[in-house]
């Protein structure tokens, strides 16, 4: 099974009569997400894609049944467009676009708590659970079904690992991008403990990157864990002070470089993979053979 989403969500498009919105509206609903409605202040009763559009959340739940949403908006609008998620009663709230204003995922990540929604990003190219649903951005070529997890704050990294695991017969569970900005709905942890549970996902890949210490904060989740895990941590090399990509991404002093995260990582007992195809190995070591010989 998967975790987050899956073939029965019934998804919610905020912001889909936006280019963004509508571009990837489309591209979801060919790879056979389950997207029910959309939202667009002030143009409800339209059809995109074959898919009404509503003034209001809280009137698209109503009419649809609607339970997971994912935003295409500017970041200056996505506060008020996932708190009105939360407040209508959304269990997941999936947040694409980037440079959210940190207070305002403050306040994001405060409501979800008070009301029990699920928060992923932002700056995060969504959740796929191959064969089911793609929710967000990401490039569906390169998934698989499978039995491997994958957790990552980076797009880009997410879809090589994947790629990594479904050349070599391994495909995936569901691969959960948790996003690039500073302050993230969901951290590692959460998301951990989810795969832990799941009797489908035999392993976890987890991915992280400079910055922050979202990755530090998941060592008494994984000495926890029975299910192996493997790290992999982007910008090793990176100078201290020079943002790499993702907004969160910045070593200030002595906190938060790749080496102390895998330092901590490895102490719990993740399993440090230097490239791609350790991946494959560091599984095979563990006793988890592909779901068919590549």
């Amino acid at each position: 099974m998967a975790i987050l989403v899956d073939k029965d969500s019934k998804i919610l498009v905020q912001g889909i009569t936006g280019t963004a919105g509508r571009f990837h509206t489309k591209r979801m609903k060919e790879y056979g997400t389950n997207i029910v409605a959309g939202t667009s202040p002030g143009k409800g009763g339209e059809i995109v894609e074959d898919v009404a559009v509503y003034d209001t959340v809280e009137f698209a739940m109503d009419s649809t049944g609607a339970d997971t949403s994912v935003i295409f908006l500017p970041a200056q609008f996505v506060k008020e467009a996932a708190i009105e998620a939360i407040w209508a009663g959304m269990k997941l709230v999936v947040v694409i676009p980037e440079h959210i204003p940190i207070f305002d995922m403050m306040e994001i990540r405060k409501e979800a708590k008070r009301y029990g929604s699920t928060v992923i990003g932002g700056n995060t190219p969504g959740i796929i659970s191959p064969g089911q649903v793609n929710l967000g951005i990401m490039p569906d070529i390169a998934f698989k079904r499978g039995k491997i997890g994958t957790v990552s704050r980076s797009g880009s990294i997410t879809y090589y690992v994947a790629d990594t695991l479904t050349r070599t017969g391994y495909g995936e569970t569901t691969c959960v991008g948790l996003g690039g900005d500073p302050v993230l709905g969901s951290t590692f942890n959460d998301i951990l403990k989810m795969f832990e549970e799941d009797p489908e996902t035999e392993a976890v890949v987890m991915c992280g990157e400079i910055g922050g210490v979202y990755e530090e904060i998941a060592r008494d989740t994984i000495q926890r864990m029975k299910k192996p895990v493997i790290a992999m941590i982007g910008g090793v090399h990176a100078p201290p002070g020079k943002r790499m990509g993702h907004a969160g991404a910045i070593v200030e002093g002595s906190m938060g470089t790749a080496r102390t995260k895998l330092k901590a990582l490895e102490s719990a007992g993740a399993k440090p993979a230097k490239t791609f195809l350790d991946i494959p190995r560091l599984l095979k070591e563990a006793g988890i053979e592909p779901v068919e010989e590549s």
